[in-house]
């Protein structure tokens, strides 16, 4: 198989939620108490709600930019690549890049809705989250029907009303949810706690997807302040290592059949010997531990269970069939640091060589389309879905690389950048307060 060929979906890329996202969702008695975008006097922009700013920052919406000027800094809407916010534009970004559809985690509520969770009014977040999703729903993805997979927030102070929601988005046509990777750092129950049964078992009947992106609990992982950032950027996909060890061990995939988990943007060339090591601790030591997988080995489970995703992972494709090739999915991470646009067909044909073109069509759209229950053939023919067909829709798109301003986190110096560089730029957006 060829690049041209290629028929890609990716179930990981991010969007800059547009200033007037809440213009038509929130109830009119709400407006005025809803997040607003405030310029501040930095030139920066932010999200203002409930006494919070949240910033965009730079690593998030990079593309476009020169590496050098990467960084954590504040950004504003016109630093930012149009493509990041404006729908008509993303589409363009999408064709030129060959992507066919794409699932968007969101910038300013967190990862995985968090913003929502923290506020001491839980009536107005559950309104605002509502508003939300519907926003992502029925403007984001549905403004070009077959080109996304939506993915919805949750209420997680309720785990009921957790349940509920899933149910009322599964009606919009929405099978996938954003969790977080650790609850106990958010200060709630952890995944082997039955307080969220009501969550697990709605997702279940439904066939809706968990998704857990990396990042999703506590932030970044750290080491100390002094190390270069390099650090966090290289550890930060494997740490969900905890996340995928405390799910495979809890009781979620035995007492759930039915239940599906994404380990988003969680790379795949750890998994052959995570599973290798779990097999072996449950041989040596299930006797004493009372492990039960009901004669199953954990490595089968998790198969049965765990979707796994990937940008650029030359590794992860050599060992596919240790990491299962009918549950691999493939990302772009648009428009983040890590993504490979626009030249993602070409940089995953590289990892491509050897693999058959029936295992090259279940890792770029089959596993996705399938686990997250959409069907873009039905909104086009597949003969336009390739990327040389997507490609020709979009001959005109600016891919020149310009500066937008962006400021590195130390300037005039050729030594490494520290976490500390970086936490003192970040710590900008909270230098001014919003008129």
């Amino acid at each position: 198989m060829k690049a041209d060929d290629l028929i890609l979906v990716s179930v990981d890329d991010h969007v800059v939620e547009p200033a007037n996202m809440f213009a038509q969702h929130l109830p009119a008695q709400y407006k005025a108490q809803g997040p607003r975008v405030v310029r501040k006097k930095d030139g920066s922009d932010v999200w203002v709600w409930q006494g919070e700013q949240i910033p965009n920052i730079g690593l998030n919406a990079v593309v476009g930019r020169p590496p050098e000027e990467y960084g954590m800094e504040p950004t504003s809407f016109d630093q930012l690549r149009p493509g990041t916010y404006n729908i008509h534009e993303r589409i363009h970004d999408m064709n030129v890049n060959g992507v066919l559809a794409s699932m968007c985690f969101p910038s300013f509520p967190g990862l995985c809705g968090a913003l929502f969770f923290r506020q001491a009014d839980r009536n107005l977040s559950h309104v605002v989250l509502q508003a939300y999703n519907d926003w992502h729903i029925d403007e984001w993805c549905g403004t070009y029907p077959g080109r996304f997979i939506p993915l919805a927030l949750l209420p997680f102070w309720d785990p009921q009303l957790m349940a509920a929601e899933v149910r009322r988005v599964a009606k919009k046509g929405c099978h996938a949810v954003s969790f977080t990777e650790s609850p106990d750092a958010l200060g709630l129950p952890s995944f082997h706690n039955p307080h969220w049964d009501p969550f697990w078992k709605a997702c279940a009947e439904e066939g809706t997807v968990i998704c857990i992106h990396i990042g999703s609990g506590a932030g970044m992982k750290f080491s100390s302040m002094d190390a270069p950032v390099d650090v966090m950027i290289t550890v930060q996909p494997i740490a969900c290592v905890n996340a995928a060890a405390d799910l495979l061990w809890s009781r979620v995939l035995k007492d759930f059949p039915g239940i599906k988990i994404a380990m988003s943007e969680g790379g795949i060339g750890w998994i052959p010997y995570f599973l290798e090591r779990a097999d072996y601790v449950h041989e040596h030591h299930h006797k004493w531990t009372h492990q039960d997988f009901r004669g199953k080995k954990p490595s089968e489970v998790w198969r049965e269970h765990v979707i796994t995703c990937f940008i650029d992972d030359p590794v992860g494709v050599k060992n596919r069939h240790g990491v299962g090739v009918d549950t691999m999915t493939w990302e772009c991470d648009y428009p983040h640091s890590d993504t490979t646009w626009p030249h993602s067909p070409e940089i995953l044909m590289r990892s491509c060589d050897g693999v058959s073109d029936a295992e090259i069509n279940k890792i770029t759209h089959e596993n996705a389309l399938r686990f997250f229950m959409a069907d873009p053939f039905k909104h086009r023919p597949k003969a336009k879905c390739t990327v040389k067909a997507l490609r020709a829709e979009s001959p005109n798109v600016d891919l020149s690389v310009k500066s937008q301003g962006g400021k590195p986190p130390i300037a005039g110096e050729l030594r490494p950048v520290t976490t500390q560089d970086v936490m003192a730029q970040l710590a900008t957006v909270y230098s001014t307060v919003p008129e």
